[in-house]
């Protein structure tokens, strides 16, 4: 997650369809170019399917606090997001071969930081060096297919890579969860490092060397204001710290992204030209993929927590649970791409959202011990659905909507928008989260008529969430009565975060329908 259970996220097959330059390649070397651009694409679907999984272990190992265990999400997504589109460009410039191999170094030396990080603070600080290479890495095994694949070949291997890319998407939760529970949170880290190693010694072998393109000036500048504001909004959002430094946060946070909008007008090459969002179809694109892709990942985020902390899952069986999320989501893709042939894409990216936000109301249901049957799938299964009609109609809008030549650099701007919307999802919702556990806390506690210190220091530690347990030296009746005030008020707090969630998925929806409204049919794209 972190993007939610390796969800394929919108434009990515786009991207290998995008206009590209035509590399020569020997017959034999395609077969290897096609496995090398997907287990670059695993590496990025497996740390999207298995991180979240492990976050339980490590906040009781690490006995971090909610807000402190995030930036192990968001170091990771905040690095990705800001730097994936010059990560494409330093792919063109210097030569995609030479990118890839970069970005996926970087990625394995960072998984291996990360499983020997012997502090929340150093296993950030690894997540975001993973981060930078998965902004080199993303992109350019993408573009590997596009680059070495003609027109004819270019079909059957996206649809091999999307294949491929559902399988481990399936896979990666419950492997990922067996080895947290088999050998801790470190081993999910370390799956990485020998696949990333196995890249390497595939792509050095056999991906042809791609020529370098001399280019103007990449937008570092850019990339530096993006992740300054949404850094410094992030830490003002979850700081809990006096009021007074955490607006000075917030202002320093505007004023960065007053920066990168003035920087993207002025720059000559920018990495997000801004005059992409004069079309309609693309801005209302974007604005429903950051509220959709929010509320995705938000929802996504808490759910283990959910299933582990108070549930009593184990985390297998947790990885377990998004099995049938994964399986709609990627084999339901063929059935979309007919939808969008035979539908108008503004009603299927009406009704897709609309959808998901039910899955997300159907996820209220649960309590404490819930059945998994009655209880979760039926949430999931919404969700994998409204997902499955949504992503492949929201790519086609994309593309569509702008000119050829502005297709590779849209789709990745859609791209990024979801990725960043994950990064607010989870700041924001985490800071919802800690202030409605220690309210619902304490009003359950005082039902119980807990004594009133343990109120008091048990609210004070209300940001632990789920993982809160009762003081040790705590009566063992006591104990049990706090163990379940903890539970009843995660099961409370949950529910809050999925309705809001559910109303931006629905107000997606909403926003498909009022921006595609002059959309008379399915969208083809510009000369």
């Amino acid at each position: 997650m972190t993007l939610a259970y390796g969800t394929r996220q919108p434009c990515d097959a786009a991207q290998v369809e995008a206009p590209a330059r035509l590399i020569p390649c020997p017959q034999r070397d395609k077969p290897w170019i096609l496995v090398t651009a997907i287990l670059g694409s695993s590496l990025a679907f497996i740390e999207g399917s298995v991180v979240n999984l492990a976050l339980p272990a490590i906040q009781s190992d690490m006995g971090a606090s909610s807000t402190s265990l995030q930036w192990v999400v968001n170091a990771y997504l905040l690095v990705l997001g800001s730097f994936m589109l010059i990560g494409g460009s330093l792919g063109d410039r210097h030569g995609l071969r030479r990118i890839f191999i970069l970005g996926t170094g970087i990625f394995g030396i960072g998984a291996l930081a990360c499983a020997f990080a012997p502090s929340l603070l150093l296993l950030t600080a690894a997540r975001a060096v993973q981060g930078l290479g998965g902004a080199l890495l993303v992109p350019t095994s993408l573009a590997l297919i596009g680059s070495h694949c003609d027109e004819q070949e270019r079909g059957r291997a996206i649809g091999t890579w999307a294949g491929a890319s559902a399988l481990t998407t399936a896979i990666g939760p419950v492997l990922g969860g067996w080895l947290v529970d088999q050998c801790g949170w470190p081993a999910v880290f370390l799956i990485m490092p020998p696949l990333a190693a196995l890249t390497l010694v595939i792509a050095w072998r056999r991906v042809p060397v791609s020529p370098a393109k001399a280019r103007g000036r990449l937008d570092y500048p850019g990339a530096l204001f993006l992740v300054a504001a949404l850094g410094l909004l992030i830490y003002a959002l979850v700081d809990p710290g006096p009021p007074a430094p955490r607006l000075m946060l917030f202002i320093f946070a505007l004023l960065s992204g007053a920066a990168f909008v003035w920087h993207e007008r002025h720059f000559d090459a920018p990495m997000l030209p801004l005059d992409l969002f004069r079309s309609r179809p693309f801005s209302g694109a974007n604005a429903m993929t950051l509220l959709l892709y929010f509320a995705l990942n938000g929802a996504l985020y808490f759910l283990p927590f959910n299933l582990i902390q108070v549930q009593g899952y184990t985390a297998m069986q947790a990885g377990a649970a998004f099995l049938p999320f994964t399986l709609i989501l990627g084999f339901g893709s063929t059935f979309a791409g007919d939808l969008i042939r035979q539908f108008n894409p503004r009603v299927i990216l009406t009704i897709g959202p609309t959808i998901v936000a039910l899955g997300f109301i159907a996820l209220t249901i649960p309590g404490e011990h819930a059945a998994f049957v009655t209880g979760f799938l039926p949430g999931i299964v919404l969700i994998g659905v409204g997902m499955t009609l949504s992503v492949a109609p929201l790519t086609t809008v994309v593309m569509s909507s702008v000119s050829e030549r502005q297709a590779g650099v849209a789709s990745g701007v859609n791209n990024t928008a979801a990725r960043l919307a994950g990064v607010l999802a989870v700041a924001v919702l985490t800071a919802v989260a800690v202030w409605q556990f220690a309210d619902a806390l304490a009003s359950h506690l005082q039902q119980q008529d807990v004594p009133p210190v343990f109120v008091e220091q048990l609210t004070r530690n209300a940001s632990q969430l789920a993982e809160l347990k009762p003081p040790a030296d705590t009566p063992e009746p006591l104990a049990a009565v706090i163990t379940h005030a903890v539970a009843r008020a995660y099961v409370r707090t949950f529910r809050i975060l999925v309705v809001i969630c559910a109303v931006l998925a629905a107000l997606s929806g909403l926003i498909a329908w009022l921006s595609l409204a002059e959309s008379k049919a399915a969208p083809t794209p510009k000369a």
